[in-house]
């Protein structure tokens, strides 16, 4: 009997914005934005495709996409196309008028035709910006088992969260009877009544009701061309819609129920500083299921004696390889690939991207520094809010974001 990860094609829709994560998004798509100090955002569901059995991946891309495409070249090349596997960036090709993707429903109509040529079954639509780890053959087994014509991933989240989620009723045997795209006064579910059941924007369809809604809702002139907003409300009323409980089936990956939406720079930044907790909600040290990403040759990271002889001091933080801790301090942070913290500088509560030097007596604090910026000597961040707002971003949660081109040389 052919496997259902053989009969089945997998689509990242990685072409948003981020328009909430900038300045980290100015020159980034979302999905290429570094996380953990040493992946990239998309690096997460991809790993889960691999991990899954997948193996027949299209990434849709369109907004500010090279180092994204740079990243899925360099990491991500390790199909054989022969086998008829492959991970294959798609750029808007405009096959179908002459507009960018207008949505997530349209990114998909304008590919209609590497759907149809795939001869799968089962579409498993993704989103490339949020952080988890799920194996997807539970999901689809699921699908194939309850004769579902769509599938939806979903979660439990507070009352307060379901606002900015698609919230879901369901019966007794998951089968989702109504469906609600961020509502005002979201309905709490029967045995919590303080959550509610959202959706997690991830799907799996049968091709053939996929081909057939797409070109519905292409030919509505009233529709955004969105899947929480037009085509799963209307789905549902007409044909068997299951919700697949995120986190309560098998497979080989740990029962986390972790994930995140990394949309805020206060979320982003909150998401990477708890991997420092000490038993941190994400796993990222099972070894069966590793998070794969790409990484260029570099020694490990140490820490040499400053000008003063003592040596670089280092607490509770994360170094990638080819940084150097020259004398300086660095506590409660994550620091990428060659990061360079020079004597008497001190890091704290902080996110460091690659390419980044501290100069001597530098201080941050609760900062998030993008790459190749040259933090200089003696310069403070992260102490004076006040000051640091008219030179840089600072959330509504006080963590400054420096910006590649935020004035440093």
């Amino acid at each position: 009997m052919q496997d259902i990860q053989d009969q089945s094609i997998s689509i990242v829709l990685a072409g948003g914005h981020g328009l909430r994560l900038r300045p980290l998004t100015k020159e980034r798509a979302k999905p290429a934005v570094p996380f953990g100090g040493k992946y990239r955002i998309i690096d997460f569901t991809l790993s889960n495709c691999l991990h899954s059995g997948l193996r027949r991946i299209l990434v849709l891309t369109q907004y500010k996409s090279q180092s994204l495409q740079e990243h899925l070249r360099d990491g991500w090349s390790i199909f054989n196309p022969e086998l008829n596997e492959y991970i294959t960036q798609v750029p808007p090709q405009m096959r179908t008028g002459d507009q960018w993707y207008a949505g997530t429903a349209d990114a998909i109509y304008q590919n209609l035709n590497l759907l149809e040529q795939s001869g799968a079954k089962y579409v498993l639509i993704l989103s490339g910006d949020h952080i988890y780890r799920m194996d997807y053959a539970t999901m689809l087994n699921f699908h194939a088992q309850h004769n579902a014509v769509t599938t939806v991933a979903a979660m439990e989240v507070g009352l307060e969260e379901a606002r900015g989620f698609g919230v879901l009723a369901v019966d007794h045997e998951q089968k989702i009877v109504a469906f609600e795209e961020k509502p005002a006064d979201p309905r709490g579910l029967p045995d919590n009544p303080q959550c509610a059941l959202a959706s997690m924007g991830i799907y799996v369809f049968n091709l053939d009701v996929l081909l057939e809604e797409l070109l519905v809702d292409h030919n509505d002139p009233a529709s955004s061309h969105d899947f929480g907003n037009d085509i799963l409300p209307r789905l549902i009323k007409e044909k068997p819609v299951f919700a697949f409980p995120f986190g309560s089936q098998g497979g080989r990956v740990s029962r986390d129920r972790y994930w995140k939406d990394v949309g805020t720079l206060d979320a982003y930044y909150e998401a990477n500083i708890a991997l420092l907790d000490p038993v941190p909600s994400l796993n990222l040290y099972q070894r069966d299921w590793p998070i794969r990403t790409y990484l260029p040759q570099s020694p490990s990271a140490r820490t040499v004696p400053g000008e003063d002889g003592h040596d670089g001091v280092i607490y509770n933080s994360s170094l990638a390889g080819g940084t150097v801790i020259n004398g300086g301090t660095v506590v409660h942070s994550i620091l990428s690939s060659w990061v360079r913290v020079e004597h008497a500088a001190l890091v704290e509560d902080s996110i460091v991207f690659n390419y980044v030097s501290v100069g001597a007596g530098a201080k941050l604090r609760r900062c998030i520094i993008d790459k190749h910026v040259n933090i200089p000597a003696g310069e403070t961040i992260g102490y004076d809010l006040d000051r640091d707002r008219q030179r840089f971003m600072v959330t509504e949660q006080g963590v400054v974001v420096v910006g590649r081109h935020d004035g440093f040389d």
